[in-house]
């Protein structure tokens, strides 16, 4: 008996492979239709998916994927670009202006000074005029009038009688003293009579005005001249007497 040969399969991978490789060789040699081709792309598409999802139930590849160690991807930042320097400002250079000098002042000649002659004047001398005095008026002053002799009612040939004592007034002890002012006309008559000081009893005055009223009296002299003049006359009631 020959020997039985141990039949030997591809791995999965390496069939997944020649199956692509049939596929791409079929849609080659198939004819240029627009449309058969996007259906044999669409075709493809399907069989690699069926393929993927087949190869991701195998147990092998479950076991391959889990011991696959994740790759850690870092992003790296760029590095922070320095800013561009400032540019300097251009300077502008600063316009020179010329000026021009002003012209020499030409220097004029000052005239020699001009001397006035004064002649020398003498001062005039006015005689100095005096006013007249002034004329003196002579005022005439009056001669002061002579003093006024007050009249008289004691001189003894005028006979004035005593005022009389009233009865009554005697009788009550009424005693007093009057003052009696009398205004003696030119005539030596008593024009106007006035109690100026009353005894306290209205007796006793009343007898000295009554009285007095009908005396005589020297009238006042001013120089030569009779005046009317006014005197006082006292009137003194006593039981002493």
């Amino acid at each position: 008996m020959a020997a039985a040969h141990p039949v030997l399969h591809p791995p999965f991978s390496e069939r997944l492979v020649s199956d692509r490789t049939v596929a791409m060789r079929t849609e080659l040699r198939a004819p240029r239709d627009p449309g058969a081709r996007y259906a044999g792309i669409a075709f493809t598409v399907l069989v690699h998916v069926a393929l993927i999802a087949a190869l991701l139930q195998y147990a092998p590849v479950q076991r391959a994927l889990a011991k696959v160690k994740p790759i850690m991807v870092s992003v790296i930042a760029p590095e922070p670009t320095p800013p561009e320097p400032a540019r300097p400002k251009p300077t502008i250079p600063a316009k020179t202006v010329r000026t021009q000098a002003p012209p020499p002042v030409q220097k004029v000649a000052e005239p020699p000074p001009v001397v006035a002659e004064t002649t020398a004047v003498s001062p005039i001398t006015l005689p100095v005029v005096e006013p007249p005095p002034a004329p003196v008026v002579q005022i005439a002053v009056a001669p002061e009038p002579p003093p006024i002799v007050p009249p008289r009612f004691n001189a003894d040939y005028l006979q004035n009688p005593a005022p009389a004592y009233p009865p009554l007034a005697r009788r009550m002890h009424e005693q007093g003293k009057v003052l009696v002012r009398v205004l003696v006309g030119v005539d030596g008559m008593p024009e106007r009579i006035e109690l100026k000081a009353s005894s306290g009893h209205a007796r006793l005055d009343q007898s000295a005005l009554e009285t007095i009223r009908n005396w005589k009296f020297v009238p006042a002299r001013q120089g030569d001249q009779k005046v009317a003049a006014w005197v006082i006359v006292p009137i003194t009631f006593t039981l002493d007497a």
